[in-house]
This record gives C-alpha cells, sequence and structure tokens, in this order.
C-alpha cells in the first residue's frame, strides 16, 4: 500500500499558521509515546519514521479527552493507533498541528471518485462505487490542490481516500490520499 505525504496550504483569512509555514501529512502508526518530551514517533508504511512534539496548540481527534491521557497533554494517544498528523517543520523539530486516529472513534475513511472540487467553498464532492455521492468541507490541513505544486494532485476524476469526521451534520474532510 502506497503511502504519500501531502503538501498543505494554509490559508491566510484563517489566520492560524504565518504565511510561510508549509504543513506537511504523514499517515502511519503510532510506535511510541513520550509524555515526558510530549512526543510520538509515527511509523510510515514506507518504513521512515516521525518523532513529532505535541503542543498545546495540537487539534487531536479520535481519543476520548476525558481520559487520564488528555491530562498530561498528551490527549489518550496509544501506541498501535493508525494516525494521519499534520505537522511543520523548523530546523529538525516537527510540531503537529492535528494529530487524527483513524478508525473506530476516530476518522471514518471512504474511498470514491472527485466529482466536484469548489475551492471558493473549500469543499469537495465524492461519488463512491454505489453510485452515492458526498460533499465534504475541507479543514485547512486538507490537501485540495486541482493539478498543481502537490504531486499529481487532487483533481475532478481523481480517485481518492477521504478521511473525515462529522460534525453537526456535515461531512468534515481531514485528509485526501490519490489511489
Amino acid at each position: 500500500m502506497k503511502k504519500k505525504l501531502f503538501l498543505a496550504m494554509s490559508f491566510a483569512a484563517l489566520g492560524l499558521f504565518a504565511a510561510d509555514d508549509v504543513v506537511t501529512a504523514v499517515e502511519g502508526t503510532v510506535k511510541k509515546v513520550d509524555k515526558g518530551t510530549k512526543t510520538v514517533v509515527v511509523a510510515a508504511a514506507d518504513g521512515t519514521e516521525h518523532t513529532l512534539h505535541v503542543v498545546k496548540k495540537t487539534t487531536v481527534h479520535g481519543w476520548d479527552a476525558t481520559e487520564a491521557g488528555a491530562k498530561d497533554g498528551m490527549h489518550g494517544v496509544k501506541e498501535g493507533s493508525h494516525v494521519v498528523v499534520h505537522y511543520t517543520v523548523k530546523g529538525t523539530e516537527k510540531t503537529a498541528q492535528e494529530l487524527d486516529r483513524i478508525g473506530e472513534g476516530g476518522l471514518k475513511v471512504t474511498e470514491g471518485t472527485v466529482s466536484k472540487i469548489d475551492r471558493g467553498t473549500k469543499s469537495i464532492a465524492i461519488k463512491t462505487a454505489d453510485g452515492a455521492e458526498a460533499t465534504y468541507r475541507i479543514t485547512e490541513h486538507a490537501v485540495v490542490d486541482a493539478g498543481k505544486d502537490v504531486g499529481k494532485g487532487v483533481e475532478k476524476a481523481s480517485k481518492v481516500t477521504v478521511y473525515y469526521t462529522e460534525e453537526g451534520g456535515k461531512k468534515i474532510a481531514h485528509f485526501f490520499k490519490n489511489n
């Protein structure tokens, strides 16, 4: 199974990151959680390991905030979890901006074909194999680059895997992977 790293654009209008910060994403398995240094090690399918710092501003999805792990700043992140982490790099230090668990209690997964991209409303429509179509709002970390700057990009008719949550009855895409 091919895992790809994607570069994400931060949306300056949201003011979340400086204009020159580049967000990268990695999908993999949490190999180690170090509460003392507030780091997680994520092993990607290609064998690379990424040591990422978890900071106060790190957004975390898919773990119970009431667990004891939330009190130590690690939000209940557990070894063995399948995750997607969006991070920035300064020097040699990788800082997690968003840490999402995939699977039970975390991000849901669907595969399909992109039928529409609306960069203005930051939304994407995906048609699944059974013919159903769903529209997803795209987070600032999700990669939707209509064919430029990011490998082969995500564009209309691309086959993709979408990792998403549901909030207030709406589907929110957090990560895309070209198939």
